[in-house]
């Protein structure tokens, strides 16, 4: 039991080593296009929800 945990463990470190981690402006990069996108679609979103409810209050309006 013991020898498989440690086996496994042994493997982890070993694929850990070859990890290429990301350098401080890579992260930095990624993290500025994540914020971007995320804004941008939060404003898509929220202009669609404007226009979806004007819609169907328009549509009530008519149906009343």
């Amino acid at each position: 039991m013991f020898s498989k945990i440690k086996m496994f463990l042994s493997q982890v470190r070993v694929e850990l080593k070859k990890v290429v981690w990301p350098s401080r402006n890579e992260v930095y990069g990624t993290t500025i296009v994540v914020i971007i996108t995320v804004f941008i679609f939060s404003l898509f979103l929220y202009i669609m929800d404007i226009i979806f409810a004007k819609g169907i209050r328009h549509l009530f309006s008519i149906f009343k």
